[in-house]
């Protein structure tokens, strides 16, 4: 069951009502935004160890963290803004210890204690806050958050459809430090003009200019990409 456009309409995608409403309409269906975890595996595996603490910011009702637990992580904390799919996920998932599940505003996370996790982990999270009311303060307030619970060393995975003209002035706003590896990979079951569908291989970082910008004359293989943003916590302040 899909929601009416007047229930689309209604409220802002940072809004707690939007998502309550959209879970509820959705039922105990399952859906995994941009990427599978079977195309973001080389990925998770290469940057985050097993035994990493992980934080899902805006984990719906996607079946990843689970995936990931399946592939051997022992310590995943989800969190949504929306009551309603935490309960859902909470009830799904009792039996999976390694699975926790908290209702949380991705913009105050003063629940947790600073440096508390080694990877925070983003799938359309904040592609959402900026399609929402006041984008750019949400987006600020966000990574400022981000920032606070990354231990030294951790890692914040970033996968958005936002090239870097628009998501890297965002990963380097004032305060945040961070070190940016950027892939590039296509859109599930996309097909190259000439039959195959990774010519280049998604493991190689795609070099970024000084203003951290994408060379000039750089073509994207799908014009519909997902970006891979890594953005590593240094490991001092000196």
């Amino acid at each position: 069951m899909m929601m009416s456009s007047s229930q689309r309409h209604a409220y802002g995608y940072g809004d707690a009502l939007y998502w309550d409403a959209r879970y509820l309409a959705d039922g105990s269906a399952s859906f995994d935004w941009y990427q599978r975890y079977s195309a973001l595996r080389p990925f998770v595996r290469k940057y985050v160890p097993v035994s990493a603490r992980v934080l899902m910011v805006g984990c719906g009702n996607a079946v990843l963290s689970e995936d990931m637990v399946k592939d051997g992580y022992i310590d995943i904390m989800n969190i949504d803004i929306s009551s309603i799919v935490i309960d859902m996920m909470r009830t799904k998932y009792v039996h999976i210890p390694q699975l926790r599940y908290m209702q949380m505003d991705v913009r105050d996370m003063s629940f947790f204690d600073d440096e508390s996790f080694d990877c925070v982990f983003d799938k359309g999270t904040l592609d959402s806050l900026m399609c929402g009311m006041d984008a750019q303060l949400s987006a600020s307030q966000m990574l400022e958050e981000v920032n606070r619970l990354l231990r030294p060393g951790g890692i914040y995975m970033l996968i958005t459809y936002g090239d870097p003209s628009v998501r890297i002035p965002h990963l380097n706003q004032p305060g945040c430090n961070w070190k940016i590896i950027l892939y590039i990979i296509p859109r599930p079951g996309f097909q190259s003009p000439g039959g195959d569908s990774r010519p280049r291989s998604i493991m190689e970082p795609v070099p970024l200019t000084e203003s951290g910008q994408l060379p000039a004359g750089f073509v994207l293989e799908d014009p519909d990409s997902h970006y891979i943003y890594l953005a590593i916590f240094p490991n001092c302040c000196c």
